[in-house]
């Protein structure tokens, strides 16, 4: 499944196999035990995501809410999808230390880490990265970015 219609997360979850929505399920949950108070959980752009909402930061781009993090099953893997991480230099660079010093081997594009299975990711790892960035240094992030 590269892409759901699904309305809801519980929705999107019984549409996976079992194994993926074992995995997801646990992936989320750390999440959602470190997400930071002001983002908020939703079905967007075919995925979970955890967001910034427009009411507190209007002005994005794309009129779209401002994606923090997002958690997918595509074809041939599952994605963990870290914009936090994608933008900010220095985050990235703690996140992948910290995830090769876990012992397991990082497969990451820009802002995806691809894993095929629960035990690729250092879950301790992600709820740091999860929690490490607070929805008003986010917003400013974004906000800095933009001006470049």
């Amino acid at each position: 499944m590269a892409r759901s219609s699904a309305a809801t997360v519980e929705e999107y979850l019984r549409e996976l196999p079992e194994e993926r929505a074992e995995a997801l399920r646990a992936v989320r949950r750390v999440i959602l035990d470190h997400l930071p108070p002001g983002y908020v959980e939703t079905m967007n752009w075919g995925m979970i995501c955890y967001e910034v909402p427009l009411a507190r930061c209007p002005d994005t781009y794309n009129k779209q809410p401002l994606m923090f993090a997002g958690l997918a099953s595509q074809k041939h893997h599952m994605g963990l999808y870290l914009m936090c991480v994608y933008s900010h230099q220095g985050s990235r660079a703690e996140f992948e230390e910290k995830f090769r010093a876990s012992g397991k081997k990082l497969d990451m594009g820009k802002s995806c880490v691809r894993f095929r299975k629960l035990e690729d990711l250092p879950l301790e790892v992600v709820g740091e990265t999860i929690a490490a960035t607070s929805v008003e240094e986010y917003i400013q992030l974004y906000r800095d970015s933009r001006r470049k």
